[in-house]
């Protein structure tokens, strides 16, 4: 098994640097002649960049100083999207090299100067006849190399992708910055009574603080949240990527978080990077009621939650039986569970409605092929036999504080009753 997740990890590495060289041949070597400042400056280019990325996820994981964190985040995250999407507008220039090749070439031969220079240079023309010997010729251009309209399709080529590349991190960076957009959902429940139509619930996950995102996200957040007048907050996990200590300040808008029945809290994997324990006695001050494997038993319906999965290397992962072994099943339930992969639990336990968030929608096109693959449902809602699946886009980043193609979000679910 071992020697398997070597040979991984090597090919992993091996796909990385032919992927980077792949990227400084076409950005640096084919738009440059001959070895120079600029292919060498290249070169530490990328590898700068790497160096920076893997510094940053080194540093936020072995809780290096919170200023050398800070410093290595935004370079480091940053270039891991702007590689992403240069190497992917790279690629998608391939089909047009022969393509663009071809109509330089028919161009330069049907040019007038081209054909001009046709006829051998010693057999005069039919109009060169008429001229007295001598009249001065004018001089005839010779057609360009093939080796200078390579340069020049590289050259523009390359430019049109870094152009790309830098505008869609750009862009999907500011989406992240300006704070998370609402999202109204509609969920009807068999069970829920008729009272409680249109009961609402803020659904806020993955916010990530961090070495990027700090306390003035927080209040972008937590400003969006108040503005939609929940019933309930429901925090679903990924609040936080290092301590207490460094994060305190970053958290602290949380405790102006306002809504009818309150806000509660559950942990995600990457609490369990920062120090879970701390943390949930932290939002616990903050205000928010931490549901580590508990129930509360509002007026409509229960509301559940559980440990994130991840706690079970810590012996405190998910325990449905906990959570809700002894509740009255002909009341409506809803849980709050991190990771979408517990829906089958939840399912198994006759859980009317389960709200995760952990995917992030694939944060980073065509980063939702992947979560698909590892989650029942990456964004939005599902049915699940019973049981139904929101699942939120969250919202913060991780890593790049960049998202393309998953737009950030705060998900108001209104519950429906069907007795309304």
């Amino acid at each position: 098994m071992a020697l398997v997740l070597v040979l991984v990890a090597l090919s992993a590495v091996a796909a990385v640097a032919a992927a980077n060289w792949y990227l400084w041949r076409r950005l640096f070597r084919d738009t440059t002649r001959g070895p120079g400042w600029v292919r060498r400056a290249g070169a530490a280019v990328v590898a700068g960049g790497w160096a920076l990325a893997v510094g940053a996820l080194v540093a936020e994981r072995a809780g290096a100083p919170f200023r050398l964190q800070k410093v290595l985040a935004w370079p480091g995250f940053l270039w891991l999207a702007l590689v992403l999407y240069l190497f992917l507008a790279v690629l998608a220039t391939e089909p047009l090299r022969p393509l663009l090749r071809r109509l330089l070439t028919r161009r330069q031969v049907a040019s007038p100067e081209a054909v001009a220079t046709v006829a051998p240079p010693d057999v005069p023309r039919p109009v060169d006849a008429l001229r007295p010997v001598d009249t001065p010729q004018r001089p005839v251009p010779a057609p360009a190399p093939a080796a200078s309209r390579r340069l020049f399709l590289s050259r523009a080529l390359a430019a049109a992708a870094a152009t790309a590349a830098v505008g869609t991190v750009g862009y999907g960076t500011y989406g992240v910055l300006r704070g998370p957009r609402v999202k109204r959902v509609t969920v009807p429940l068999a069970k829920l009574p008729r009272p409680a139509h249109g009961y609402r619930i803020a659904v806020v996950s993955d916010i990530h603080l961090g070495p990027v995102l700090g306390r003035d996200f927080t209040q972008k957040v937590v400003d969006t949240v108040n503005a939609t007048q929940p019933d309930l907050i429901a925090v679903v996990g990924d609040l936080v990527d290092g301590s207490v200590a460094d994060l305190g300040p970053a958290a602290a808008p949380l405790a102006r978080l306002r809504a009818r029945h309150g806000a509660y809290f559950v942990t995600g994997n990457h609490e369990y990077f920062s120090g879970a324990d701390q943390w949930v006695a932290e939002v616990r001050r903050l205000g928010l009621r931490p549901l580590q494997n508990a129930r509360a038993e509002l007026p409509a319906f229960d509301l559940a939650g559980v440990n994130d999965l991840q706690g079970e290397h810590e012996g405190e992962g998910p325990d449905f039986g906990r959570a809700l072994g002894d509740r009255d099943p002909a009341r409506a339930c809803v849980l709050l569970a991190h990771q979408p992969v517990l829906i089958h639990e939840a399912v198994r336990h006759g859980v009317d409605l389960q709200l995760s968030g952990h995917t992030h929608g694939g944060q980073l096109w065509p980063g939702a092929l992947p979560a698909a693959a590892a989650n029942p449902t990456v964004a939005g809602l599902e049915r699940y036999g019973d049981t139904q699946l929101y699942v939120t886009r969250g919202a913060g980043a991780w890593g790049p504080p960049t998202r393309v193609g998953a737009p950030s979000d705060i998900t108001v679910v209104e519950l429906a009753s069907l007795r309304a």
